[in-house]
């Protein structure tokens, strides 16, 4: 559901609903609750709510920054994930100008269906939530039977021979990496601790009573926005491939490898 709700609403569209729909169902609760029990204008119970208020709070604060960045981390160790097995994949491809002409006609040949499985084929399954390895298998398996095949004939390829091997190896690793974090998502546990975190945290203000209907509605609403625009910060953020705020498959068609698509 998560997944699509990303992939088929921006991200202005979900703030509008997550924000904007917290804030309304907070201050609506709210002035129910103060036309149900008028005694809480009185602000009689505000001591004890207060501090209950600021406790769990703060907790509930602390948790929700801890989730944020962790997730904020990996959305950045992903596209740093993504940057380095293009960076190694185009690296190959500078390397191959080295090797004779048939064996760099077929190395570009393997690395071009690569990166085209890749963007067209494995992209789209990753924003779906079902990354696979079958989609990239073939391609790499090719590329690294035409090095395993090939016999330098000179020192000037046995080094740039050395190099496009190392290089493979990498972008094998890099790619399982990826993969990894296509099929990474917050914890059961954890979604429920920051959904029902905001389910306790927001409905004890409404217990904190003040006189003027206006100002109590200001305090509802600013605590509700504020746990919204968290909760949606986790939700855009839990998804490295999904969503406006996803990783971009960009890094496959520039520097060396734009020569694989066509302008």
């Amino acid at each position: 559901m998560s997944l699509w709700l990303l992939n088929h609403f921006s991200t202005f569209t979900l703030a509008v609903l997550t924000v904007g729909g917290t804030v309304v169902l907070a201050v609506g609760g709210s002035v129910l609750m103060r036309r149900r029990y008028p005694s809480l204008a009185r602000g009689e119970h505000n001591d004890m709510v207060g501090v209950t208020l600021g406790m769990f709070g703060a907790i509930y604060g602390i948790i929700l920054a801890f989730v944020i960045v962790t997730l904020w981390t990996q959305l950045e160790d992903t596209q740093t994930i993504v940057s380095s097995e293009a960076t190694d994949t185009a690296l190959i491809a500078r390397d191959a100008a080295a090797f004779p002409a048939a064996v760099r006609a077929r190395l570009d040949s393997t690395l071009s269906g690569y990166v085209h499985a890749v963007v067209e084929d494995q992209w789209p399954r990753m924003r779906a939530g079902h990354p696979s390895y079958g989609a990239t298998e073939s391609h790499l398996q090719d590329a690294f039977h035409v090095l395993q095949t090939y016999d330098p004939k000179t020192e000037r390829e046995q080094v740039f021979y050395e190099q496009a091997v190392g290089h493979l190896d990498d972008v094998a690793s890099q790619r399982r990496a990826r993969i990894t974090m296509a099929r990474q998502e917050l914890p059961v546990l954890l979604q429920v601790l920051a959904i029902g975190g905001a389910l306790v945290l927001v409905p004890l203000t409404f217990l904190y009573g003040m006189r003027k209907l206006r100002v109590q509605m200001l305090f509802v609403a600013s605590v509700a926005g504020l746990v919204g625009f968290s909760l949606l910060l986790v939700f855009v953020l839990d998804r490295p491939f999904a969503g406006d705020l996803s990783v971009s498959p960009a890094p496959y068609r520039e520097g060396a490898l734009a020569q694989f698509w066509p302008r």
